[in-house]
């Protein structure tokens, strides 16, 4: 068993003076001890990720809580960098190191059919598909099964300098298309407000697949064909690799932006030299952060703008808390994952990190914490497009990010970037 952390050993400890009544001024409690009524103590190795929003801290605090209410089971977690999450629960997986992971979305088909997480659809209850949003209610879903829990709801968003917009005499109306927001990106760049006005995570990585998908759902394209072969080098597809291309080429998009991941846009965001971003809805509080942005209170929010067809998926980010294959305490597991993922204790924590229950979205004491966001969220979180839900999904990214890159390069045609991922795809 691994050591304990010096924070989850606190909780652990906090926890049981909380549940026995042992706090510094109080006196011992007469209630029975898990050990004296022959309850078995269990420890749940957890593994989360490092991520802003739900922070360590938070998650830390919904353990602390979710171990005061069950003091049979303590709560021993792990946090890693999301680029390390998919190979520590992989490489977990012949170890049994894990009772519960944080899966991303496009791991479910990968995960399920090797075996790794455990199928929990005989425990969803029916009334689920009802009360979630319906864009993350199958983040988990692999071939009709379910293999984990949606954990939060995450897309990008159009984040934007409300005072460069308003300085070129725009408003909010004309960002509701990616043509107004070129048009309004190249009256900023005219008026010499942001020498680049758009700011990109495209270096290669996931984080490229997801902004290229986002704008592909814009145009009206899907990553796949309905047999689920790799289909961007549609008229969609390669439309949008077009358009990526000549926002470089017409200089409104920072070349800094083949560099840039997530962070790196937000970072140029907070220091006033870009007006338009997409990032992830957390950011937002990092925007509003006088310790961290210098331009508190002129960021805006809003859902993705419309592509010429109308469409205005965002991509999906979502995460799943799933129960590791073998997992000697599943009904402990389960009851962890249903308590982080339940309402009550999502509501609490909605400072760039929203939940899952639709109801949430009209309940004017969640939404008050963040009006903004959760308005642009209500729009952004009901039409979300997958990536590819394949079985061998890091080589078809991998194979997607490299001639996406190229194509931004200029070493290919977007056509014929389109076609070689295409054919990648099919051999990796």
């Amino acid at each position: 068993m691994r050591k304990r952390s010096v924070v989850s050993s606190l909780i652990a400890v906090t926890a049981v003076l909380a549940a026995t009544g042992l706090g510094a001024c109080s006196s011992p409690s007469t209630a029975p001890t898990p050990t004296e009524t022959g309850a078995q103590q269990v420890t749940l190795n957890a593994l989360f990720m490092k991520q802003t929003g739900l922070t360590q801290d938070k998650i830390s605090s919904m353990i602390f809580q979710f171990e005061a209410d069950n003091p049979t089971i303590t709560i021993d977690p792990t946090f890693v960098e999301y680029d390390d999450l998919h190979d520590t629960i992989v490489s977990s997986a012949s170890t049994g190191a894990y009772d519960v992971v944080l899966m991303d979305v496009i791991w479910p088909a990968e995960f399920a059919s090797k075996g790794i997480v455990l199928d929990v659809t005989d425990r969803y209850p029916a009334s689920w598909e009802q009360d979630m949003l319906g864009g993350v209610y199958t983040t988990a879903k692999y071939d009709d099964r379910f293999y984990g829990v949606p954990r939060g709801p995450s897309t990008k968003f159009l984040y934007y300098n409300k005072d460069m917009v308003a300085a070129v005499g725009a408003t909010e109306a004309d960002l509701n298309t990616w043509d107004g927001v070129m048009a309004v990106a190249q009256k900023i760049k005219d008026a010499k407000l942001v020498q680049y006005p758009f700011a990109w995570s495209w270096s290669p990585s996931e984080a490229l697949v997801c902004d290229y998908g986002q704008l592909l759902g814009a145009f009206g394209g899907q990553f796949t064909d309905s047999s689920g072969t790799l289909a961007v080098n549609s008229a969609e597809g390669v439309q949008t690799m077009t358009w990526m291309k000549h926002t470089l080429d017409a200089g409104l998009s920072n070349p800094s932006s083949m560099t840039f991941l997530e962070e790196d846009v937000a970072n140029a965001m907070a220091q006033g030299q870009a007006a338009f971003s997409l990032n992830w809805e957390a950011f937002f509080a990092v925007l509003q952060d006088p310790t961290q942005s210098q331009v508190v209170g002129k960021i805006g929010i809003l859902p993705t703008p419309e592509g010429p067809t109308g469409a205005r998926p965002g991509i999906n980010g979502t995460t799943a808390l799933s129960i590791m294959a073998n997992s000697a305490h599943p009904d402990q597991d389960w009851q962890l994952i249903t308590y982080l993922t339940s309402q009550p204790v999502q509501n609490q924590y909605t400072s760039g990190w929203l939940p899952i229950w639709k109801s949430s979205y009209t309940d004017p004491t969640v939404t008050a914490r963040s009006p903004e966001l959760f308005a642009a969220a209500e729009t952004g979180y009901a039409d979300l497009i997958y990536r590819p839900t394949v079985v061998n999904y890091d080589s078809v990214s991998t194979a997607l990010q490299a001639e996406i890159e190229s194509a931004l390069l200029g070493n290919k045609t977007p056509g014929q970037a389109m076609n070689d991922a295409v054919q990648e795809a099919s051999t990796g």
